[in-house]
């Protein structure tokens, strides 16, 4: 039996991803046997997909870092045959094959029941983007951070990290600052909860190492000098959780906000989150997320389509989030 997939290929300098066919063997042997239904492209699937990154640790290998599958057969008491589950993370679509398929045999530690308020394609439109922000708010709450304490940044606010991290910041009521590189979306970011906005310019270049006290917290999908601006211009007690990469893995700060503010830098991870934050992630995003809101920030192609809108998205053409329908 064949199914089809999207396989990157290396060999010696030629790197090359392709939708084909593979047989059922070829996957590996794991606790739970799953029928893919949905997947989604995240910034991490455009650099494998592309090439433009080294993500993938292996080939060849199926892309994917997000799926809702159904089981079709386990070893695994936690899961039956028509459960329907969700996987982010763990070294999926880089170490492991991953959801960009129609089918998958995944470990059953990896996955978690689909809440029973969203569908698969309401799941893979939130996918580890939704999921990734859901973490970064419930860090700034884990610090004592509420509305009350005063405004919230979200850097790199027109991906899929920075729309829904502006949402949920604006559905639990803090007044959230968004800031882009494309003015174009403001309308957008205005639509999902936004208040005032500010250019990419303003915060990627280097900047002083302790500058106006601006906001109580800030959800930064960037990094670089854009991270060190932000943790510059942090109210005393501010927390910064720091979640993204886009501009670049370094970090040109001082030390001066954190031992002169006591600001806080809360490192947020997705890939290897355990299975009860994600559970709890997971159903905040179900009771949170509006179905209107979702249909704002998510857009669903077929598997055909996925190489195209994976080099769109490294163009920085992309807004919100995409679901890969693959059932």
């Amino acid at each position: 039996m064949t199914f089809r997939a999207l396989v990157i290929n290396k060999t010696d300098d030629h790197y090359q991803c392709e939708l084909t066919q593979l047989e059922t063997d070829a996957l590996t042997d794991e606790d739970v046997h799953l029928k893919v239904l949905y997947s989604s492209l995240n910034y991490k699937d455009g650099l494998a997909i592309t090439g433009k990154g080294p993500v993938v640790r292996k080939f060849p290998m199926v892309p994917g870092i997000d799926l809702v599958a159904e089981v079709i057969d386990s070893r695994s008491d936690e899961f039956s045959a028509g459960d329907q589950v969700i996987l982010n993370g763990w070294g999926v679509g880089e170490k492991y094959w991953g959801g960009l398929a129609e089918y998958a045999n995944l470990r059953a530690d990896w996955l978690i029941p689909l809440p029973a308020k969203l569908t698969p394609e309401q799941a893979m439109w939130i996918g580890t983007a939704g999921y990734t922000a859901m973490l970064s708010v419930m860090a700034l709450q884990q610090h004592h951070i509420t509305p009350e304490s005063g405004p919230i940044l979200v850097t790199g606010a027109g991906g899929g990290v920075g729309s829904f991290a502006v949402y949920l910041l604006a559905k639990l009521g803090f007044k959230v600052t968004a800031v882009t590189g494309r003015e174009s979306l403001y309308p957008y970011l205005k639509e999902l909860g936004a208040v005032q906005f500010m250019t990419r310019s303003e915060l990627d270049k280097p900047g002083k190492p302790l500058q106006k006290e601006s906001w109580a917290g800030a959800i930064d999908c960037v990094g670089s000098h854009t991270l060190a601006n932000v943790c510059a211009g942090m109210q005393y007690g501010g927390v910064v959780a720091c979640c993204g990469l886009a501009q670049g893995m370094d970090l040109p700060a001082s030390v001066a906000p954190f031992i002169l503010r006591g600001i806080t830098l809360a490192g947020i991870d997705s890939v290897m989150r355990p299975k009860a934050d994600r559970i709890e992630a997971w159903q905040q995003l179900a009771d949170l997320v509006d179905e209107e809101v979702l249909s704002k920030i998510g857009q669903t192609i077929v598997l055909e389509q996925a190489l195209d809108y994976a080099h769109q998205l490294m163009d920085g053409q992309v807004k919100g989030r995409i679901a890969v329908k693959i059932a």
